[in-house]
């Protein structure tokens, strides 16, 4: 079973990489749907965090899903992660 089957271990993964790769303070206790831009995300994290979701994961995410709306919450990083297959699965 990999960890994008698993909720809880996805979210901590989401969680650690979000301490890692920004500012926000107490990373572990932000809500899933508090808005992570309005608690300190910048546009530079949010890249920072993609590039690193995408290798921590194995997974790409497609230009679709490229936008502010993608990495605005903790459930809505998840809900993308939990979207896509795995870069070795990829057609």
């Amino acid at each position: 079973m990999s960890v994008l089957d698993n909720s809880a271990a996805l979210e901590a993964k989401v969680r650690s990489v979000l301490a890692r790769h920004t500012r926000i303070s107490d990373p572990q206790n932000v809500a899933m749907d508090q808005d992570l831009y309005a608690s300190g995300l910048t546009s530079f994290n949010a890249v920072q965090m993609m590039l690193s979701l995408e290798s921590e994961f194995d997974v790409v995410f497609p230009s679709t899903m490229l936008n502010r709306r993608s990495f605005s919450t903790l459930q809505a990083i998840v809900d993308s992660l939990a979207q896509l297959t795995p870069k070795s699965h990829a057609a």
